[in-house]
């Protein structure tokens, strides 16, 4: 269970005494073997506060692949499952640049750091005093009120809001009423004022008809969150958008605004696994289209085409064919597959399983394509690559 921090506690790491305390929980291992040696120590230094400071120096080093500056920020449990990756704020932030803005939800800060770099004036408030105070020590000189969110307290601002999606036992919620503070209730006290909202990507976008334009956002390849952006906020002629960041490359995006006017075909020279957020978008003909590739299936997210785009994994296609078990393992043998990725859309199988019983003794690496290309259950031996960016 996670710890429970209280103001006093948020008090005292942000003293001095507190400073010191954690600069020398971060010499520890804080490892689950070393973790009963670990407080000992802690409460010898710190005493009742020992709690506090172990789960700050943990959370820590949990938050430093997601929140930038993580090692001097104060968070709880919680907060960090739900905060947004740094790349992802920023991007949401650029669409805010400039405009007063005004972040009804903003725990400990995560969001309101990104949109308090461009906006023209940043205001953040929150129900929870604990959280609000860890924002005040993690953005000072950001203005901050505890309000309700179903109160606004400002008056002409951009609203901002990430509302709770799990529930007590952490389970995801994907009523819009399950939502904290409840979505559509948010929806209303924003009185058609500009308005964005982030949500978990799988929400239905019918049950959102307020939102002028859904975006779907990826990240290294994980799909983040789902962006839903009020009329006056969204790209006018666009419904449906998804933006894939990465932290090697150049960041794009696709939308509905776009020609989708793709074939489909046989498999070609290279197969197509379109991003997470291209798909949960409905926008992978709008993909293909751009890019000059073809549908395996009109029911299926795999694409095909004789050039991959730039800058993707991409598979090249070494065989394919009508999908059994004898005759991939034999395809298998002939290539001197030992390595095997398998990714399977559309047939029920199991990869794990199907690995086990395929046996394989070779030295070479492949991927293993399986799915359905119209009734036919399809299998494509593969090389994957990582194909150069555009020069």
């Amino acid at each position: 269970m996670a710890y429970g921090f209280t103001p006093g506690d948020v008090a005292f790491l942000c003293s001095t005494e507190g400073e010191d305390a954690l600069a020398s929980a971060e010499q520890l291992p804080l490892t689950p073997s070393s973790l009963l040696s670990d407080v000992d120590a802690l409460r010898t230094a710190t005493g009742a506060r020992a709690g506090a400071v172990l789960e700050t120096a943990v959370l820590r080093r949990r938050a430093r692949s997601k929140v930038d500056d993580a090692q001097h920020w104060l968070l709880t449990d919680d907060a960090l499952q739900q905060a947004t990756p740094t790349p992802v704020a920023v991007h949401r932030a650029a669409r805010l640049a400039g405009r007063d803005v005004h972040d009804l939800t903003c725990s400990i800060g995560a969001d309101l750091g990104a949109v308090a770099a461009v906006a023209r004036r940043a205001l953040g408030s929150d129900v929870d005093s604990v959280r609000l105070a860890m924002a005040a020590h993690n953005l000072p000189g950001v203005p901050l009120v505890r309000a309700d969110a179903l109160r606004p307290v400002s008056r002409a601002a951009v609203l901002l809001a990430d509302p709770a999606r799990r529930d007590d036992a952490g389970r995801r919620r994907w009523r819009l009423s399950d939502f904290r503070p409840p979505l559509d209730e948010l929806v209303d006290a924003a009185g058609g004022r500009d308005l964005v909202v982030k949500v978990a990507p799988g929400l239905d976008r019918e049950a959102v008809p307020w939102a002028a334009e859904v975006e779907l956002v990826s990240l290294d390849g994980g799909v983040r969150e789902a962006a839903l952006w009020s009329p006056g906020l969204a790209t006018p002629g666009v419904r449906r958008r998804a933006t894939v960041l990465s932290s090697t490359g150049p960041a794009w995006t696709v939308t509905d605004a776009e020609p989708d006017d793709a074939a489909v075909r046989e498999p070609g020279a290279w197969l197509v696994d379109p991003d997470g957020a291209v798909v949960r978008a409905g926008l992978v003909r709008h993909y293909a289209a751009r890019h000059g590739l073809a549908q395996l299936d009109p029911r299926i997210a795999y694409l095909t085409g004789d050039t991959p785009p730039p800058s993707t994994r991409a598979f090249r296609v070494l065989v394919h064919g009508r999908y059994t078990e004898k005759a991939l393992r034999a395809a298998l043998r002939h290539h001197d597959a030992g390595a095997v990725e398998i990714l399977v859309r559309g047939l029920d199988v199991d990869p794990n399983v199907l690995r086990r019983r395929l046996r394989l003794r070779g030295s070479a690496s492949v991927t293993v394509v399986l799915t359905r290309i119209g009734r036919a259950p399809t299998a494509l031996l593969c090389r994957a690559e990582r194909t150069p960016a555009k020069p």
